[in-house]
């Protein structure tokens, strides 16, 4: 597996192979991975000729209340994953190659109509610092295919719409949600749950495909749905932040003459907070 830690030296491993005419599969990443990463990366060898992934702990998508410097590190870790799994190459910029003048001067990306909910309105700042990283590595790596987990269905969504909207040249694959086997989704955070909490997290999930199997079979009082399941969840433990059925494009609420929907949540256990998704294709 290469390594490269600059633009310079990246072009030239990625221009070598586009001269020999070979696809390209892009997964962005902070590190620590897992196997939801891992399956990320196996997406892309089966789309691409070539995979690369990058580790970066990008400050600008942290707020002033997030603990970037506590931000689990284990590169040698991830290396040896990547290695394992014959990825083709991993970039290590540095935050001076990424933001040579600093936060402050940098050009920023807003996706503005999907940034302000959810996750946007409680951590202000943080898509824009996921917009603007994401914009700088797609220009930087220019592949044919990049390959977004949608467990983090937000984020998913507002980098398909940032790449639409400013027309590169690049397809956003969105890759389905890997599961511990109890069904709660894979996360670096689940490191932070006892083995007892994450038994219970597990509710997050039943919950989600109990709430998509009422609304498809024709329960669309989505208000009504959405209480109860917060109900339910903050009686188990959970502090709930939001469980929302929304359209799957815009992430507005949803009525009921949507016909493609997802439910997001958000429920903090712990000190632990926990993101899960489910679609509902109703035809």
């Amino acid at each position: 597996m290469y390594q490269a830690t600059s633009v310079i030296e990246l072009r030239q491993y990625i221009q070598h192979w586009k001269n020999h005419g070979k696809s390209i599969a892009f997964i962005p990443t902070m590190g620590n991975l897992h196997q939801g990463h891992i399956s990320l990366i196996e997406k892309g060898q089966s789309l691409c000729d070539h995979t690369i992934c990058s580790i970066f702990v990008n400050p600008m998508q942290f707020g002033p209340n997030e603990d970037f410097n506590h931000y689990p590190r284990t590169l040698e870790r991830d290396i040896v994953q990547l290695e394992a799994i014959g990825c083709d190459l991993i970039y290590l910029p540095a935050a001076s190659e990424l933001y040579p003048d600093g936060l402050e001067k940098i050009t920023q990306v807003q996706v503005t109509d999907l940034t302000g909910i959810f996750e946007g309105a409680h951590r202000p700042g943080h898509f824009t610092g996921v917009a603007t990283i994401v914009l700088k590595l797609l220009n930087i790596v220019r592949p044919d295919v990049s390959i977004f987990g949608k467990k983090d269905f937000q984020q998913y969504r507002v980098i398909s719409k940032m790449v639409e909207d400013l027309n590169l040249e690049v397809d956003i694959i969105g890759a389905e949600t890997t599961r511990e086997p109890n069904g709660l989704a894979t996360s670096s955070r689940n490191q932070y749950l006892s083995d007892d909490q994450k038994e219970l997290a597990s509710l997050i999930n039943r919950t989600l495909k109990e709430s998509a199997a009422s609304i498809t079979a024709g329960e669309n009082t989505f208000d009504k749905l959405e209480q109860r399941a917060i109900e339910r969840l903050n009686q188990a433990g959970f502090e709930t932040d939001y469980f929302c059925v929304c359209n799957v494009e815009t992430l507005e609420p949803a009525s009921p003459e949507d016909r493609r929907l997802v439910i997001l949540v958000t429920a903090r256990l712990g000190e632990t907070r926990l993101l899960d998704n489910i679609e509902i294709d109703l035809g």
